[in-house]
């Protein structure tokens, strides 16, 4: 993708993506899909609560 460029540290093994938002600017809508994805990506690992369960805590705060 032209914009993005991907590195690798060996030592860590860790890969940084480095974003040039000079040429994504007027592509905004790339730059919010990419930003989608990333968090995502990050947060597939959580906890996931049904809005069911999140009106219910909710209301239970509301009625303290």
């Amino acid at each position: 993708m032209k914009g993005l460029t991907i590195m690798s540290d060996e030592k860590s093994g860790k890969r940084i993506a480095q974003v040039d938002l000079s040429y994504l600017s007027s592509k905004n809508e790339n730059i919010e899909d990419l930003l989608d994805v990333l968090v995502a990506e990050a947060r597939i690992h959580e906890k996931e609560f049904s809005l069911e369960s999140i009106k219910k805590e909710i209301s239970k705060k509301a009625k303290k």
